[in-house]
């Protein structure tokens, strides 16, 4: 199973991944980002899109990873990433689909006044840096609403942890318990936090 886990840029989607994962035995996080950097730091600057999704070859690379991840991989793969151009969807997660590879698209959905605050919060209060993030918000949001057979769940006022507990619950995922305490639960997401900061 194929867990794509889609929201607007600073949704909580990375957080609630590795949450996921930690929690869901037998499961990996792939993160399409990845590729954009591989692509970007082997291609000449002229071969650059502003957005790395604009590329052919993120896009049909992603599917052959995912495709070749769900023939060999035995567990789930949850994948954090914002996808919200239709045509682009329907070459990953649709084709995906049409390839009889079982895919749950959960969109973590959350108003903008939500996204804003947690923008805020990502960047330390320095949203200016989140200037893509915010031009976007309106775009997500629009293409989120068109989606009939994802899966939403409403993230205002919900913890990460209770995003978990949605997914396993809706997914039927036999996720195990979760015993930390609030300070090495938070420890955790800091670490999560720390090691995916997108320079």
């Amino acid at each position: 199973m194929i867990i794509w886990l889609n929201g607007a840029f600073g949704a909580g989607k990375t957080t609630t991944a590795f949450e996921l994962h930690r929690r869901l035995p037998d499961s990996f996080v792939y993160d399409p980002e990845n590729v954009g950097g591989f692509l970007r730091k082997n291609m000449p600057p002229a071969c650059h899109t502003p957005d790395f999704q604009d590329m052919e070859l993120w896009r049909s690379f992603n599917f052959q990873m995912l495709k070749e991840l769900h023939d060999n991989w035995k567990g789930a793969v949850i994948v954090p990433m914002t996808l919200v151009n239709p045509a682009y969807h329907g070459e990953i997660i649709r084709r995906l689909l049409d390839e009889e590879v079982p895919v749950v698209h959960v969109i973590l959905y959350a108003s903008r006044e939500t996204i804003l605050r947690r923008l805020k919060k990502r960047s330390l209060g320095l949203v200016s840096r989140e200037a893509f993030a915010v031009e976007a918000i309106d775009r997500c949001l629009d293409f989120f609403d068109s989606q009939k057979d994802a899966l939403k769940i409403y993230t205002d006022g919900m913890s990460v942890e209770q995003a978990v507990e949605r997914i396993g619950e809706v997914c039927e995922l036999p996720l195990l318990p979760d015993r930390r305490g609030r300070v090495t639960r938070e420890a955790g997401r800091l670490a999560v936090w720390f090691r995916h900061i997108r320079g």
